[in-house]
């Protein structure tokens, strides 16, 4: 590992991963911002195309099982090219499959293949962004995870344009595929804080699981994962269904949401350099138990709009801050990086039925109470997270 390198050195290697993270968000956000394209082309009823989309799921959870060895073989720069690679081709063959060969087994095959590249470069972004957080001396972590999020935002709004403007979905997924890979690979090339492994060194993925700070950290990202997926999944249901909003209204209380969670990744590593981590993630995840608290409880919608926010707020830190937790030993990152991914990304994989079931018996937005049930007893999993000394 480098431990001191040229300033400008470092800051194009913190900007090319900058933009990794960005153009990753873009990628899968482009999808998911054509579902319901891709269910009328396809003729999906709601059950067929919660099958669909069980093909990203699955091509990501198995991305997580082996991004860590082909990270640590391969080095992050050598798995980005080929991760992106893989998103690119992905969206565009669900693209193909959607708009101009109707064909529900060939858009599988994509989103499969997209979930896949798109899970194994979110192991290799970490790994690499780990070491220029290490290597600048202070906080950056989040500020990455930020840019994921800006790129999703990015995403949808150029989706809501090419609705506008009638561009067939054929022409947008190729499109978005082709900048993806081009920026991507231009942003890989700063790469070089994180190498491959030597020869004969083994990846240690199959010893990180039976370490007990890694599984706890992994527990801990999960309870994070899930403060996180609930809302991005269930937020704008709950106020239509418990507020009576419209739709549209709805769509903007999520983005209420994902604002100030965009915000507090941007801003919170002033607070972590400053207190460190444990301490901050006791506060924010306080701070997003009691945002839910409000948002169901409010009783006015202005009240319960802020409890959004403040969740928002909450959530913010804690997927990015697990990542550096996991990467705090260099040798061992790629390893302990994909074993906590595996199980924080299993919480994306759970959570939307098990909120779904619950709020079948007592409504959707009471069913939202299920995250500060869950956060609460997690506070005492927050050590694990601890800063190594020295």
């Amino acid at each position: 590992m480098t431990v001191t390198a040229p300033r400008g050195q470092v800051r194009a290697a913190a900007a090319g991963v900058g933009v990794t993270f960005g153009l990753n968000g873009v990628a899968v956000a482009t999808w998911f911002a054509r579902v319901p394209v891709a269910r009328d082309a396809l003729g999906l009823s709601a059950g067929a195309l919660g099958l669909l989309l069980l093909s990203t799921s699955a091509g990501a959870f198995l991305a997580m099982l082996t991004a860590g060895e082909v990270t640590h073989r391969l080095g992050p720069k050598r798995t980005v090219y080929a991760s992106v690679t893989a998103v690119s081709a992905g969206l565009a063959v669900a693209g193909f499959g959607i708009g101009a060969v109707p064909s529900v087994a060939l858009t599988a095959i994509g989103i499969f293949v997209l979930g896949y590249g798109s899970g194994t470069c979110d192991v290799a972004m970490n790994v690499e962004a780990a070491e220029v957080e290490r290597v600048l001396g202070r906080t950056v972590m989040p500020r990455f995870h930020a840019m994921w999020s800006l790129g999703t935002v990015a995403a949808a709004g150029l989706a809501s344009l090419v609705a506008w403007v009638t561009l067939p979905v054929t022409a947008h997924l190729a499109g978005v595929a082709v900048v993806v890979a081009a920026g991507t690979f231009v942003a890989a090339r700063t790469y070089r804080f994180a190498g491959e492994a030597e020869e004969g060194h083994s990846s240690g993925v199959l010893a990180a699981w039976r370490e007990p700070r890694t599984l706890l950290i992994g527990l801990l990202v999960l309870v994070l994962a899930f403060t996180e997926g609930t809302a991005n999944d269930w937020v704008a249901v709950a106020f239509v269904d418990g507020y009576a909003f419209a739709p549209a209204t709805g769509a903007v209380v999520f983005g209420v949401f994902v604002t100030t969670m965009t915000c507090g990744r941007i801003f919170g590593t002033i607070a972590l350099d400053r207190w460190g981590r444990v301490p901050v993630l006791i506060g924010t995840m306080l701070l997003a138990a009691a945002g839910v608290a409000l948002a169901v409880f409010g009783g006015s919608p202005a009240v319960a709009i802020a409890g959004v926010a403040v969740w928002g707020l909450g959530t913010a830190l804690g997927f990015p801050v697990g990542m550096s937790a996991a990467a705090d030993d260099p040798a061992r990152a790629a390893a302990r990086v994909s074993v906590v991914a595996v199980i924080g990304y299993t919480a994306f994989l759970a959570g939307p039925p098990l909120v779904g079931l619950l709020g079948d018996h007592v409504g959707v937005l009471r069913a939202l109470l299920v995250v500060p049930l869950l956060l609460l007893p997690a506070l005492a999993l927050v050590p694990a997270m601890r800063e190594p000394r020295g």
